[in-house]
């Protein structure tokens, strides 16, 4: 089987096409649009999955209320959406910087993105999404969050491009997240998840 059949499996669609269909979508599924193609899911997640999530926006939250500073964290139910891109995804973690417009449901313009990824993610939050969102101009930090282990990937924005650092990989090492003045050991993220 060539890749032109393998890709023709796939449902594609424009972001326009994709939003009309979401109104027949079953509750108990969740679906994405990455570069066109239709993803479709279960709703839920592992409660390690949740509690990584929750640990994360908890931290951000009380941290931007502390200094005062407009950003804000919004978790999986917030929609990501880009229609240049064709794609409108929930992240597990988004950042935006300044004021949404009354009942915005989604938002385009992210400095932060955040996935905690599992063995059925890994693939399309380390390549299909991540294509994606390094042509979002407003990002600065992509974060990779591997669920089952200490084990966190980080990609800044430098002046030209995107740059990694080394992954962090033990429970002391420090998550630092420079466009909003952020700093998370990974022991805090991963707090009642590992031991």
């Amino acid at each position: 089987m060539t890749p032109a059949d393998i890709a023709q499996q796939f449902e594609t669609m424009s972001l326009d096409d994709f939003e009309e269909l979401l109104l027949d979508k079953p509750r108990d599924e969740k679906w994405e649009l990455i570069g066109g193609r239709v993803i479709r899911g279960m709703v839920g997640v592992c409660w390690e999955h949740k509690r990584i999530i929750q640990n994360l926006t908890i931290a951000l939250m009380n941290d931007f209320r502390r200094r005062g500073s407009d950003c804000r964290p919004y978790d999986e139910t917030f929609w990501l959406k880009e229609k240049l891109l064709d794609l409108k995804v929930f992240p597990d973690v988004i950042v935006r910087c300044g004021e949404l417009e009354p009942d915005a449901s989604d938002l385009s313009d992210p400095i932060i993105l955040i996935e905690v990824i599992s063995d059925g993610t890994q693939k399309r939050d380390r390549h299909k999404k991540w294509a994606l969102y390094q042509q979002l101009p407003s990002l600065r930090h992509y974060v990779l969050i591997e669920r089952k282990m200490p084990y966190v990937d980080v990609f800044n924005r430098g002046r030209s491009d995107w740059e990694a650092y080394t992954p962090l990989k033990r429970l002391d090492a420090i998550l630092k997240l420079e466009a909003i003045q952020f700093e998370m050991s990974l022991a805090e993220i991963y707090r009642d998840v590992l031991k």
